[in-house]
Order: structure tokens, then sequence, then C-alpha cells
């Protein structure tokens, strides 16, 4: 065979074989840090630099960062993004607002998020200040936010960044329900994913990019549905209902990765504890060919960075004299787990629910419904700060009180019940009456079965013509997590009371050394 034919065969080999070769991707993410950039405790809640010390707390940027650094090192080609809800959940927001997840993360060296819902908690420009510092897209698919001018051609649906010599397509989506559990404003309007991320799928396949990549702040159950519904996503980096996946835990909800409808469904649990490892091969056309992985935890083992922890270290002075006052005592743990506080009465939800009811008891309130969402961490037993308080009530959320017929207390413990299969915050939890409910009823058909009222003579029934008065959260009295029954200027309300935290600091104190219990104010039939 003559010399230049075979030197053109040897070439159309090598072109076969390099068309033909495989594409491994390692996708590193994150989901609902919450402002967690110090170490947290087996609680999600602080934890003291001698716990930290000792090998008793996890996560925290210092830790994530080491993480990160290490994974990418044994990668081939590697991604690393975050599935929502940076934003809430310490005093670093509270004091900073989003000025230090962006430097955080652009210190990490993010290359995309989704907006979470906590991303609104104080309106779109806080939203739009922190996509100004960050140094990656942030992105939302489901929702027209053209009539936002902090927003309008800045956040963007989806982007394509480029690994390897591929082009990956990245998409965000946010839960359709962030006009009730957070704070968008009146100028966006949020749809079904299943429909935008679709539209956006074809959108990036027409331009010839075939893999994707769906960043999805919606929840397990919801990216299901994500996964069945649409074609072309290959791979969904979850968020929003804090779900271990795992193929080692007996604390998983489901494998890692989950795979619905040929998606490979990840998720990461939450607060920085774990850092999730997909790693992805795929063939010519795009598609998967094989995935595996395991979210890694960020314990002691793992350690932490000593420029990122004095950074961290230095961020927290201001922080300091207001979360390290000790404010009482707990005789023992109390359980604040959203796992247990979203579905049934819970220690975390009887003490914040008794707080509040307390504070306002002389008002002549005689009901309180607090919304499980807005209980964000446990506290162990011993001496209790101002900083744990705070990690397990965030939001700067005020008491309001209002009056409202029985019929309507009934609709709203309805509406708490609703979506309890999904483990949404808008399960109440009370001081002042109890129920019981029944989940085999159809959401908002019934499930409530029964409602009985504290009064001089012991529980009675509530009288649904009767009109009470009854303590909650800002948030929630003005519509928040479902309660719209509750919202509105015709209910004789008062919307500026007291920080729901400091309510309950000062009830801890006077009751110190406080004892968790339950009584049964709610009962599952």
């Amino acid at each position: 065979m003559p010399t230049r034919l075979l030197s053109t065969v040897a070439a159309l080999a090598m072109t076969a074989g390099a068309a033909a070769a495989d594409y491994t991707l390692t996708i590193l993410h994150t989901n609902d840090f919450h402002s967690r950039f110090e170490p947290v405790s087996k609680y999600d809640s602080g934890c003291s630099a001698d716990d930290n010390a000792n090998g008793e707390c996890f996560g925290g940027s210092a830790r994530l960062i080491t993480a990160i650094r290490e994974a990418r090192d044994r990668a081939e080609n590697s991604v690393l993004v975050d599935g929502g809800d940076q934003f809430q959940g310490s005093l670093f927001y509270t004091y900073y607002k989003g000025k230090v997840a962006a430097e955080m993360m652009n210190t990490l060296g993010y290359d995309a998020m989704t907006v979470g819902n906590h991303e609104f908690d104080d309106g779109p420009e806080v939203l739009r200040g922190f996509m100004d510092a960050v140094e990656f897209p942030v992105l939302m698919s489901n929702a027209d936010v053209s009539g936002e001018s902090h927003l309008a051609g800045v956040l963007m649906k989806s982007t394509v960044i480029e690994r390897g010599g591929e082009k990956l397509g990245l998409i965000g989506v946010t839960p359709q329900d962030t006009p009730e559990i957070a704070a968008p404003g009146p100028n966006i309007t949020f749809t079904d994913p299943v429909g935008a991320v679709q539209a956006e799928v074809d959108r990036l396949t027409g331009e010839g990019v075939n893999k994707i990549i769906l960043l999805s702040h919606s929840g397990y159950v919801e990216d299901q549905r994500i996964a069945a519904g649409t074609t072309g996503v290959d791979v969904i980096v979850g968020g929003h209902s804090n779900t271990l996946l795992s193929n080692s835990s007996d604390r998983a909800a489901g494998p890692y990765p989950t795979v619905v409808n040929g998606v490979q469904i990840v998720q990461a649990y939450a607060y920085g504890r774990f850092l999730g490892e997909l790693n992805v091969t795929f063939d010519d056309d795009g598609n998967v060919t094989a995935a595996a992985g395991e979210p890694l935890v960020m314990d002691a083992a793992v350690a932490e960075d000593e420029t990122v922890k004095a950074r961290v270290t230095e961020l927290a002075g201001p922080l300091d004299e207001i979360r390290n006052k000790v404010v009482a005592e707990s005789g023992a743990a109390i359980e604040g787990d959203r796992s247990v506080c979203r579905v049934q009465e819970c220690e975390m939800g009887n003490l914040v629910a008794d707080a509040m009811l307390d504070r306002v008891a002389g008002q002549g309130v005689t009901i309180a419904i607090a919304n499980s969402g807005g209980l964000r961490a446990s506290i162990d037993a011993g001496e209790v700060t101002m900083g744990e308080v705070l990690a397990v009530l965030p939001f700067q959320n005020t008491l309001s009180t209002f009056e409202i017929t029985g019929q309507v207390v009934i609709d709203a413990l309805e509406n708490g019940v609703s979506q309890v299969e999904e483990v949404k915050g808008r399960f109440p939890q009370v001081a002042g009456l109890k129920f019981v409910w029944d989940p085999s009823v159809a959401p908002n058909e019934g499930r409530v079965q029964e409602v009985l009222v504290a009064g001089p003579d012991g529980y009675a029934p509530i009288d649904p013509a009767a009109t009470y008065k009854v303590v909650t959260n800002n948030f929630v009295r003005n519509g928040g997590d479902g309660f719209s029954m509750f919202s509105g200027d015709d209910k004789n309300a008062y919307d500026f009371g007291p920080d729901v935290a400091d309510v309950t600091a000062e009830y801890l104190s006077a009751n110190a050394p406080y004892q968790p219990y339950l009584d049964e104010r709610i009962t599952r039939k």
C-alpha cells in the first residue's frame, strides 16, 4: 500500500477514534448553604472553636475549599455549581446580606448557581447586588423578570460554559411558589418548571449543546417530576428540600444519583456539611453512559484552609458580641430538624409557639400559629447563646397579631397540612389549640378532623363563627407559606411586634433551664 494511502488510513482511524472518545466530567455541587461560612454542630447550629478543634464540627468555607481543591485535582474535567439558597440562616446574612456569600463563592471558584427562594428574602435589589458581585452566572428559567428593573436583562435563564473542549448547557430553576415563601415583589411571574426547562433545553440543543445540567432549587420530589416530564436533561443538581442522597448513609432519602427517565438526580443535604461529587461519562452524542459518586462529608478529616479560615474569622468580628451572649440554658437538646418539624409536632415548634403566645397573651391573644419553615436548626443542651437562637430563627420576622374567625383558623390549619408529603415549611406548629389531622384525606379536602381551643375550663371545640385573636409572624400573616387567608387589611392586624428571635430568647431565659417537651397538641390520625 502506498505510503500516502497508509497515512490517510491512519489519520482517518485516529479521527474516528477521537470522535468516539468518551468525555468525563466531575460535577461538584452544594445546595442550601444558608450562610454557614463557619463550621456547624451536629444540630446544624453554631459550633464553638473548642468543639471544632476537638473534631466535633462539620462544614464551613475553609473545609469546603480544601475538598473542592482536592476534587478538582483528581478530576479530568470539573465544574462547581450550587443549587440555591446561599442567602439567609446566620448572622453573616443578617449583618452583611449577600456580600459574604459573593466573596466566598468567588474564592471557591463556582461556575454557576440557580436562584433559591431565599435569594429573594430581601427583594430583587439585594439579589441584584449579589449578582453584580459574583464572577459567575446566576440562573432562573421559570420566571418572567422583564418587568423587574433590577433583574431584567441580567438574570438569565441558562448559560453555556466550556470544559475540556466540550460545551455544557446550564439551566436554573426556582420554586414556582416563591411569591408565597419569599419576597420577590409584584413584578416577577413564576411558571411551572417543566415547560420552562424544556424550552431552554430545546434552545440549547438547537445550538449544538448536547450536555445539559439543570440546577434546580425545587426539591427532591419536584426534581423527579421535572426529570419525568422533560427530554434532553442529563443531570439535575437539586436543592430546596435539604435532601441527602447517598449510597452509603442510612439517613439517605434515595440513591446517589437517583435516576428518573435517564436523568441523574443529585442533592447534598445542606449547610455545607457535604460536597457532592458526581462523575459522569458522556458518549460523543452527549448521552450519559455512566454516572457514579457520593457526597463527601465535610468533617474533621478535611483540613481547613488557613487563609479562608482567617478571612471568615475577620468577617465574624462584628458579629461575636451579639451571638456569644448567653441568654438561657436548656436542660436537654431541643429538636428543630426540618424532617421532624415539617411533618409533626416538634419540640422547637412548641417552644417558639409558646413563646409567641406568652408574649401577647396579655392582649387577649389565645392562639399561636408558626410555620415550620421558619425553624432552621436545633439547639443542644446546656448554655444557649443568642447565636444559637438566631440560627433557629434567622429571618428577622416580627410578631403579628390579628383577629379571624374560627373557620379561618381551620382553613389555615388545612393549608398547613396540605403539603406534608412534600415536607413543606407551611406545616403549622401551634399553641393555645390542639388539632387532629388525617393524611389519608386529600389535601384541602378536610384533612383537619378536629380543632380544640384552650380556655379557662380546658380545651373546647373551636367555634367556626366566633372571632379569635391570633399571633403569628409577619411573613405568615401577610400570606407567606400559603396562608393567604391571614392577609388583608380587614383583620385589625398589627405586624410590627418584636423580633421572634428576641421573643424566643427572652422566653427561654424566663424559663431556664428550659425543658423541651411534646404534649400531643398535634395528632396524626
